[in-house]
């Protein structure tokens, strides 16, 4: 299929924008971030206007111990109206954990391809969503929003291309079940717009494009390239972390996601509204750069950062 031609009048005019930074950001960093510093992120990015905050993860504390503090975290930020902060459930034991800590929005992941499935949380695409399904009748029955991520949508680190047919299964399950909303992640980074506009297609003649987000890393510099072409798909949800913090543990050499500040100042050039400050993703980027201890890779962030040193 051929991309149409560029013409700003076409593209949605809002945008959602979905923050990763939190869990998706945080779990892969090799030292152990303070719980009261991980609030104190989640805090400035609420500040932001952001809608969508990822807050956490309930999955056993030995599998990843950034995230075994899930309780704690979820019991100390300051809930914002009007902001949702999904945590990631594995089963029905994570999802019990996070209805007793007062969570209001879920997450459950599973992936394109067997074989990254098989690495990721060993077991089959099928075996993850004959699991998922109990999670989401009870979070319906509890009135909970589901979010249902699908990984590795564009390219495996071990089977290489994906079939848009196979996106497509798994997410016509994800919607059978009930998910409200279904993020279409690439995991490694290795999506091109051609590709992009293909599963978008395949996609939408099957689910409504309301009920699709697209999630891309920036390991092959397309990331925004590739919002561009969603956006022409008329996609207006994106996922993305703030400092571009991120990557993937499974998929050797992915580098982070799209940086938030990246993001926005993309959509902010084209005029096309979020509701979100750039200027408090910042703050919240500055102080968890500060607690990481190193550079942080979104270059709308260190564009700005460097103008502000010279003002």
């Amino acid at each position: 299929m051929k991309m149409n031609a560029l013409s700003l009048s076409t593209l949605p005019p809002r945008v959602k924008v979905c923050e990763m930074g939190p869990r998706d950001g945080l779990q892969n960093e090799a030292g152990i971030v303070a719980t009261a510093d991980k609030i104190r992120y989640i805090d400035l990015l609420s500040a932001s206007g952001l809608a969508l905050i990822e807050a956490t993860s309930f999955v056993r504390p030995d599998a990843i111990p950034q995230l075994n503090d899930a309780e704690a975290v979820m019991a100390g930020i300051e809930r914002r109206p009007g902001v949702m902060y999904p945590c990631l459930v594995p089963n029905m034991r994570g999802f019990e954990r996070a209805k007793a800590a007062g969570v209001r929005a879920l997450a459950v992941f599973t992936a394109a391809s067997e074989s990254f499935t098989k690495r990721n949380i060993n077991m089959t695409i099928a075996e993850s969503l004959a699991a998922f399904r109990q999670v989401v009748a009870a979070a319906r029955q509890d009135d909970i929003w589901v979010r249902g991520y699908i990984s590795t949508a564009f390219g495996c680190p071990y089977e290489g291309s994906v079939p848009p047919e196979n996106v497509v299964r798994v997410a016509d399950a994800l919607a059978e079940m009930g998910v409200d909303e279904i993020s279409i992640g690439d995991t490694i980074g290795v999506a091109t717009p051609n590709q992009v506009v293909e599963v978008c297609a395949a996609l939408e003649a099957h689910l409504p494009v309301e009920r699709l987000a697209m999630h891309f890393h920036d390991t092959r510099g397309t990331a925004l390239a590739n919002v561009l072409a969603a956006l022409q798909m008329n996609v207006a949800i994106f996922d993305s972390s703030s400092a571009g913090l991120g990557g993937c543990p499974y998929a050797p050499g992915a580098s982070g996601n799209l940086a938030t500040e990246d993001l926005l100042y993309l959509l902010n050039g084209m005029g096309i509204e979020t509701g979100v400050e750039l200027e408090r993703v910042r703050d919240a980027s500055r102080f968890i750069s500060g607690i990481l201890g190193r550079a942080i890779p979104s270059r709308a962030y260190q564009a700005l950062e460097a103008q502000l040193a010279r003002a």
